[in-house]
C-alpha cells in the first residue's frame, strides 16, 4: 500500500447544524461541502444498519474534518467529557492567540470549558486548557509561541 496523504478526520455528532456552527464559528473551520448518502453501499461501508449519513466537510490550516450525522441509526453518546485515557481518538489541538477569547468563543456556540485543566507555564510562555465541543469531544487550546509539539528542553 502506498498512502498518498491524510484525507480527513471523522467526528460523529448528535446535531449536525449545531456542530457546524461550533467548528466554524468558534474554531475557524471553513465549510467545504456536504454529503447525503443512503442505501446498501452506505450501510456496508459504514457497518451500520439504517446507514443513512449526512456529512459536512470543513477545513482549517490544511486539515479536513468530516462531521457525521446519522438521522436513522442515531448515535451512541460518549462520556462527557471523553476521558483522555480512553483508547482511540482523544482530542484536537489548536493554537490560539488569546486563551480567554478562545474559551469565550467556544462557550458562545455550545461548547464547554474544562476550567480545572487550565495550566500556566510562564517559563515556556504557554497557557493551555481543554474545552469540549457540544457532544463532549475534547479540544485543547494552546496559547504558546512557536511549535507546541516541540517543548523547551525536549
Amino acid at each position: 500500500m502506498s498512502v498518498q496523504r491524510l484525507s480527513h478526520i471523522g467526528i460523529c455528532v448528535s446535531d449536525l447544524e449545531r456542530s457546524v456552527r461550533f467548528y466554524r464559528d468558534a474554531l475557524g473551520f471553513e465549510e467545504l461541502s456536504r454529503l447525503d448518502v443512503r442505501g446498501e453501499d452506505s450501510e456496508r461501508l459504514l457497518d451500520i444498519e439504517g446507514g443513512e449519513l449526512q456529512a459536512v466537510y470543513l477545513q482549517r490550516d490544511g486539515t479536513r474534518i468530516e462531521l457525521l450525522f446519522f438521522p436513522v441509526a442515531g448515535h451512541e453518546p460518549i462520556q462527557n467529557p471523553q476521558p483522555m485515557n480512553r483508547l482511540g481518538f482523544t482530542h484536537l489541538s489548536l493554537r490560539v492567540a488569546d486563551l480567554a477569547s478562545g474559551v469565550e468563543a467556544v462557550e458562545a456556540v455550545g461548547g464547554s470549558s474544562l476550567s480545572h485543566t487550565l495550566i500556566n507555564k510562564p517559563e515556556w510562555g504557554t497557557r493551555a486548557i481543554f474545552v469540549t465541543d457540544p457532544d463532549g469531544l475534547r479540544i485543547e487550546l494552546l496559547e504558546t509561541p512557536g511549535d507546541p509539539s516541540v517543548l523547551p528542553g525536549g
